[in-house]
């Protein structure tokens, strides 16, 4: 595992790990993280490292202000986190390879829906237990919605750590539409879901899987949490995604 570096969509320095293979790589994936998560999340380092194991090496990296990454994470929205990862692929393009295949977990996936047209070289896109509308991540917020809308700002525990969420937040994912980046994604897609998913119903999959075009594939996680807690449930969404993507990224 090696730490990098590199400059996001918005100038911050944003903190990486690449996660290499013993042997040859046989391709690059960029993953993207869950909301208010970090690259050290344990379903990004576990199926990370487990598709290490397949000969794909991984970049995951930390959004502006989260984990690691330089910038107030105040200041970022939907439309920042999609512009981060379009600079993790440029700068995978210029000092490693551009990534072959991408993959985003709850609202990381559909950023990466959003920024996949951006990476040309990627040929396989894959998201886990992703939302469909991305305005879905506001309910999180509960009833300090308003207080949100009215004030300009309000700092909020989640995921038991205080966040500073801004009227600008809420106005662009209610803004935002994936619907024509998944209809024109012209690249092959998988979706993973669990079926008993408690904080990203399975309506989402059935809606992604509907817009998209082929060639794409869903795979269910059966009884997996949103989290992917469970450490099988991590390497079998691995192994799934290594399996699938060898027709594609070879």
């Amino acid at each position: 595992m090696t730490m990098v570096t590199f400059a996001g969509g918005t100038g911050a320095l944003l903190a990486a790990r690449l996660d290499r293979p013993a042997g040859d790589v046989k391709a690059y994936a960029l993953f993207a993280h869950c909301f208010t998560c970090t690259k050290d999340v344990f379903a990004a380092s576990r199926i990370a490292a487990r598709l290490t194991a397949h000969g794909i090496a991984v970049l995951r990296f930390d959004f502006t202000g989260l984990g690691e990454s330089e910038g107030d994470f105040a200041n970022t929205n939907f439309s920042s986190n999609v512009q981060d990862l379009i600079a993790a692929a440029d700068f995978m393009r210029a000092e490693l390879a551009a990534p072959k295949l991408i993959i985003g977990h709850s609202l990381g996936g559909s950023a990466i829906l959003a920024a996949a047209r951006h990476v040309e070289e990627a040929r396989a896109v894959v998201t886990i237990g992703a939302p469909a509308d991305v305005a879905h991540v506001v309910h999180t917020f509960g009833d300090d919605i308003d207080r949100i809308r009215s004030d300009g700002e309000v700092e909020l525990r989640l995921v038991g750590r205080p966040f500073t969420i801004r009227r600008q937040f809420v106005e662009d994912v209610e803004a935002t539409r994936i619907e024509h980046d998944v209809a024109t994604l012209r690249k092959a897609l998988l979706v993973l879901h669990a079926p008993r998913d408690q904080t990203v119903g399975i309506e989402n999959a059935l809606q992604i899987f509907t817009w998209a075009r082929h060639p794409k594939s869903y795979v269910s996680l059966d009884d997996a949490d949103h989290l992917l807690s469970r450490r099988q449930d991590a390497f079998y969404a691995a192994d799934v995604i290594a399996t699938w993507s060898s027709r594609y990224i070879a």
